[in-house]
């Protein structure tokens, strides 16, 4: 394809002049709309004005990396004089092109970044030049940080944290006039992509509250109870804090040991749930597996004192007592994801200072109780930020929901962020509905005094791991945790880290299998065997070494992980009873699984 100098218009059709000044128009209105719904919430007091916490940490550290490289001008005019050298380069190479003389890039981008897949990004040599001075300011700016030697470990981390969201955030992949692609479609649509997009952000901050609340999915699609978290069952046992939802079987037979599945708070449990095809709970129902799951209330302002003492109790502990009354069995074996496999894990080291041994076996899904290398999420911890959170949850007794998935979102920014805003507010297009996407929006509030716990003793000072939590009185050692562990970490965790999830097994007292899915975070868990999409990797003894060391020794193996767990779950009892059905011992059905805690909007 030959080059070309500028953006070419012609490439889109001709423009109808006065049908791109009535979207303009159309978008100025809605501009405004979105502008109000921005501004009332703010006036009125619901939301207050000025600087978010986070955004006052940023400045303030890329503050101290700026302090860094200006307190010696030698330092800084080598700073410039790198930036500089790279800019003329690229002048150079430009030139040269403009001349018909053949050059390769100075710069060019990674292979998976998405962002610049449009061949006019290569073929058409503004679009070039602005993508190439955009990789050189952005490796500038990561070495800017890199290079800051005198910066601490957790300063630098939020630092190259930092940057990279301002990188991310001011691509030129996400500007009309300076992506290929939009601007075909705006010049071909006569402003028809801008005027919807602005329509739907308008609509978008509406539905945040004053604060924009991306869409990833379309919500009109799916349903909890209709057509998400269908698998059978009925509700057995509620409190304040949960309600435990029993499986109907659907074979005649099951093992006699029940199994009990505690998902994380901060989502919903239907993860394990979507549609039939991807549900884990399903699968294990068909499995001939009696199974329970926790599911979690969406708190509000009453529930603030509940501590994470409260969680295990009338969580884990809780829904043990309730499956010994419904099946009158003892003995369960134990799930838990992310974090709430860290609360299994506390509720285990507890139950093992207590001498309760009615737990056959545990599985983590994604989950840790070490977290020295727990990724990112570090970023938002310390002891200033960490204040201004309880300040902040003090005011409502919980905190909002959209809190931490922006959180979670933002570690993955140009997957998660940026490509819906510019599909839905610049390309003007409604997502795809995506059940996992629905389920991700799908938002949860947390207790005060249980996220306040779970952030001073797990993430800043990591106490489990060292033997220094104290829970109830009871001072807690993994150590004597002795039950067989089934550990899955997922390769591309950027939650829970695959290195850390790792790490976390040396601590069991108990024979540990340590197991490695693809993917990430949910992706590497719901991976039903029929798609056989991923891979997973089993080796020897986990917690030995690094990572990279026990993944040179394991072998991969093709598709899903799920049947390699149930071997291991049956090997730790197979023994089978009849079927039961829930609500059909002594404690009696109180409604339709999902149950009413699940459906509860933030």
């Amino acid at each position: 394809m030959k080059d070309s100098v500028a953006p070419a218009p012609a490439q889109a059709g001709a423009v109808d002049i006065e049908a791109f000044a009535k979207n303009l128009a159309r978008m100025v209105e809605d501009g405004g709309r979105a502008l109000a719904a921005y501004m009332k919430p703010r006036e009125g007091g619901q939301v207050e004005p000025g600087l978010s916490d986070e955004v006052n940490d940023m400045v303030k550290t890329l503050g101290q990396v700026g302090s860094y490289w200006l307190s010696d001008p030698s330092r800084a005019v080598e700073l410039q004089s790198r930036l500089g050298r790279a800019y003329l380069d690229l002048w150079g190479a430009a030139v040269k092109r403009m001349s018909g003389e053949a050059t390769d890039p100075v710069v060019t981008p990674d292979p998976k970044d998405r962002r610049f897949a449009d061949p006019e990004w290569s073929s058409n040599q503004f679009f070039d030049f602005v993508k190439q001075a955009y990789l050189l300011g952005t490796n500038w700016a990561d070495h800017l940080v890199k290079d800051a030697h005198g910066l601490d470990p957790h300063t630098r981390q939020k630092a190259e944290f930092y940057v990279k969201q301002v990188a991310n955030a001011v691509s030129p992949s996400n500007f009309v006039l300076t992506n290929p692609e939009l601007l075909r479609e705006t010049l071909g649509s006569n402003a028809e992509n801008l005027a919807r997009g602005m329509h739907m952000l308008a609509e978008d901050i509406q539905a945040g509250g004053g604060d924009l609340k991306i869409r990833q999915s379309d919500a009109g699609k799916f349903e909890v109870g209709r057509n998400l978290a269908v698998t059978p069952g009925k509700v057995i046992f509620e409190n304040e804090i949960m309600q435990l939802i029993q499986y109907a079987p659907s074979t005649p037979s099951v093992l006699k040991t029940p199994l009990l599945i505690c998902p994380p708070w901060i989502n919903k449990f239907y993860v394990l749930d979507l549609t039939p095809e991807k549900s884990f709970i399903k699968w294990c129902v068909d499995q001939g597996i009696t199974v329970f799951v926790i599911s979690w209330v969406n708190p509000d302002e009453r529930l603030a004192k509940k501590d994470f003492e409260n969680y295990m109790r009338e969580g884990p502990l809780a829904a043990f007592d309730a499956i010994e009354a419904a099946t009158g069995e003892k003995k369960v074996h134990a799930i838990g994801y992310c974090v709430g496999g860290t609360l299994l894990s506390i509720a285990l080291a507890y139950m093992a200072a207590k001498g309760d041994d009615r737990v056959v076996s545990a599985t983590l899904f994604a989950a840790q109780v070490d977290f020295t290398q727990a990724g990112d999420l570090k970023v938002f911890v310390d002891e200033e930020q960490l204040v201004a959170l309880e300040k902040r949850m003090a005011e409502r007794g919980y905190l909002e929901g959209q809190k931490m998935a922006n959180a979670f979102n933002m570690l993955r920014s140009n997957d998660l962020i940026w490509p819906y805003i510019i599909n839905n507010y610049l390309r003007g297009k409604a997502p795809m509905p995506f059940d996992l996407l629905y389920w991700n929006s799908d938002a949860t509030r947390m207790p005060a005094a249980n996220h306040s716990f779970y952030m001073r003793q797990c993430y800043l000072d990591n106490t489990l791991s060292k033997g220094e939590m104290t829970i109830a009185g009871v001072k807690l050692d993994l150590g004597k945790v002795k039950v067989p562990l089934y550990n899955l970490a997922a390769r591309e965790d950027h939650i829970a880290p695959a290195k850390s999830a790792y790490l976390g097994s040396k601590f069991f007292g108990g024979p540990v299998r340590f197991v490695m899915s693809g993917s990430g975070h949910i992706a590497g868990i719901v991976n039903p065997p029929n798609k056989v999409k991923y891979q997973y990797w089993t080796g020897g003894k986990a917690g030995a070494g690094s990572l990279e060391t026990w993944l040179k020794r394991a072998k991969e193996h093709p598709g899903s992980w799920w049947p390699d767990w149930i071997k291991w779950l049956k090997s730790h009892g197979d023994e089978q009873v009849p079927a039961r059905e829930p609500g059909g011992g002594k404690l009696k059905a109180i409604e339709d699984a999902p149950g009413r805690y699940v459906k509860v909007m933030s």
